[in-house]
């Protein structure tokens, strides 16, 4: 099988012990820049099964990303008592509905607060609690309230994996309460072809990576229908304005939902055609039951749960969200897709608000 470079991700001042926890797309981008920073980075991959973690080892290709083969420094191991071990940062790239699982299986391999940063990079909303990456993993180690604080940052930004695996230009955000992780987080995944940006708004930054899944279900809807490039443009437009009212009614910053991580990233989603969500609303489109779907796609499509969530936002911060409402009746309320789009497209006309 022909694979492609690994990408090189420069020159590191300190040394760094990191483990990424979850082999999924992105965490194996994320082992592969880590495991590129010289002597002075250890960077470790976890993935739960044993069995492909194994021949992950032997061939450093993993079938979830062809064109990616992981550098010979990268340790790769289905222990989480190995993968932990005197870890100082923790790469969260775990599906969102599979965090708390996941992270209450390690939690007493954890080091401490002062020990060990968290960053995530997951896009969602857990079902049921309406928490964010953040906020599940905090909830699951349970730390001290009255000791020092672990501090955690948010990696995001318009990152469709199979395009950061063949190395091709990207930009992110490291946004932390923390201005230290931040900047840590920029230097460690910073490389030639991917820039990295801080900043102190990680409540917007992992809100409009969560809602942006759900958007980009309804632009795959348009895409499924055959709505054309109009309306899909009209909806990401719309779908903005969603996304940054329901981050400003819950305290985060309106300007987050114009960089990287909200209009960037909500733009690859619907415009990708290797976007996981956007492909599952074009399945949708063309009248392919959910279910039928998601039991042929290898990939986990994180707005199918989220959408749940969103609405439960919406609704406990009295925002409206019309277009997440339809696409939440499309996936859970059986509505037919064209009936949704022609609601949306005779509701009561009034004057564009954005925010």
């Amino acid at each position: 099988m022909k694979t492609g470079p690994t990408c090189g991700a420069g020159l590191r001042m300190t040394t760094e012990r990191i483990t990424i926890l979850g082999d999924g797309q992105m965490g194996l981008v994320c082992a592969s820049v880590l495991a590129q920073g010289g002597p002075s980075v250890e960077a470790t991959l976890w993935g739960h099964e044993a069995g492909p973690m194994e021949m992950l080892r032997q061939t450093r290709v993993s079938p979830r990303l062809p064109m990616l083969r992981l550098p010979e420094p990268l340790r790769l191991t289905a222990d989480p008592r190995v993968a932990l071990a005197d870890a100082d940062l923790i790469i969260s790239a775990v599906p969102t509905q599979f965090i708390r699982s996941v992270w209450k299986r390690v939690r007493v391999l954890v080091p401490g607060p002062t020990e060990a940063a968290v960053v995530s990079v997951a896009k969602g909303i857990e079902d049921g609690t309406f928490l964010r990456p953040t906020q599940v993993i905090a909830d699951v180690l349970g730390d001290d309230p009255d000791g020092p604080p672990r501090a955690f940052a948010v990696l995001s930004g318009p990152t469709i994996a199979p395009e950061l695996g063949r190395c091709l230009p990207a930009t992110m955000i490291a946004a932390s309460d923390d201005g230290g992780l931040a900047t840590r987080v920029q230097r460690l995944f910073s490389a030639s072809w991917l820039r990295i940006y801080t900043g102190t708004d990680p409540l917007g930054v992992e809100l409009a990576g969560a809602t942006k899944n759900v958007i980009a279900i309804a632009a795959g809807v348009l895409d499924g229908l055959q709505a054309g490039f109009n309306a899909k443009s009209a909806l990401l437009s719309r779908g903005l304005a969603e996304i940054a009212r329901l981050g400003s009614a819950m305290g985060a910053r309106a300007e987050t939902f114009f960089g990287v991580a909200g209009v960037g990233d909500l733009a690859t989603s619907c415009f990708s055609p290797e976007g996981r969500n956007r492909s599952c609303g074009e399945a949708l489109g063309r009248g392919e039951p959910l279910s039928s779907y998601l039991q042929r796609t290898q990939s986990v499509v994180e707005g199918v749960a989220t959408a749940k969530a969103v609405l439960g936002l919406a609704r406990k911060f009295r925002v409206e969200m019309p277009i997440a409402e339809a696409v939440h009746a499309v996936l859970y309320e059986g509505m037919d897709p064209i009936v949704a789009i022609a609601r949306l497209m005779s509701r009561e006309p009034k004057a564009e608000r954005v925010g």
